[in-house]
């Protein structure tokens, strides 16, 4: 299955970082949230990513083109005889990236409806948002979401406050999605969901839709929207506060969403 990854918002939360960079690109180390969201996904065997590009996408569309610059070490030879050598190689070497420009103010229900053409024949994808990550069992999501038949199926996942509230039936359906109510707990919206290729019925042509208003909240009217529950780790990266914890957690290598093995693991 391919693998969407809104990357088009401007972040304003964020502003001390998406002021020169798209949120995806706000690092996580010495690499952007993108790249340890991905990473997640390959492991799980899912290498076929699909990005949608909005503000700033130019700078993820570098990222991607001079990806070896970025990653390898490198011998350069100067003069009329130049020559280049990348010295060591790197796990991304099977990934598939489609950059899809999906406009500069689109939002995210419109950003999705724009790239199904990148999914060829595929009748289920994977979806996620570009500033969050887990320690999801992205394979255990794609069976729970097979089994229930819904039309989409999204990660319930405990929440830092101040997210919208989900509704859960003793069979993990979802009754009700309400985007940030006043009222915390239960569980949230964390992304990672599984759809059905017949989620595109649900997004208008309007490039002011959000899909976490009518589309998911249609979903969950008619019965067709579920829950995957996670109880492991989950964290968003909408603050400057948020953006510094997960990078202590991971110069402390104490990253819980790494779930990946390093070339020194495998040793």
């Amino acid at each position: 299955m391919k693998v969407v990854i809104l990357c088009g918002g401007k972040g304003t939360r964020l502003r001390e970082e998406t002021e020169y960079r798209p949120k995806p690109m706000v690092p996580i180390g010495t690499r952007p949230i993108l790249w340890h969201i991905m990473k997640t996904y390959a492991h799980h065997g899912h290498k076929e990513f699909i990005l949608c590009l909005g503000y700033k996408g130019e700078m993820i569309k570098e990222y991607f083109r001079n990806y070896l610059w970025n990653t390898c070490d490198i011998t350069l030879r100067l003069g009329r005889n130049s020559d280049l050598q990348f010295h060591n190689n790197h796990d991304e070497e099977d990934w598939s990236v489609t950059l899809a420009d999906t406009g500069e103010n689109a939002m995210t229900a419109y950003r999705i409806k724009l790239i199904e053409r990148y999914l060829g024949s595929d009748e289920r994808f994977l979806l996620t948002y570009g500033d969050g990550v887990g320690d999801i069992d992205i394979n255990a999501s794609v069976a729970h979401h097979r089994r229930t038949g819904k039309t989409c199926t999204l990660t319930a996942v405990h929440p830092p406050g101040r997210f919208g509230e989900l509704g859960l039936a003793v069979d993990s359906t979802i009754q009700s999605f309400n985007e940030k109510p006043q009222a915390e707990g239960g569980y949230i919206n964390g992304g990672y969901m599984v759809c059905e290729r017949s989620i595109f019925d649900h997004l208008p042509a309007d490039p002011t839709m959000m899909l976490e208003q009518a589309p998911l909240k249609n979903l969950a009217a008619a019965g067709q929207l579920g829950a995957y529950c996670h109880d492991g780790f989950w964290q968003p990266m909408d603050t400057f506060q948020e953006a510094s914890l997960l990078n202590k957690l991971w110069s402390e290598n104490r990253a819980p969403w790494k779930v990946w093995p390093t070339p020194a693991d495998r040793t």
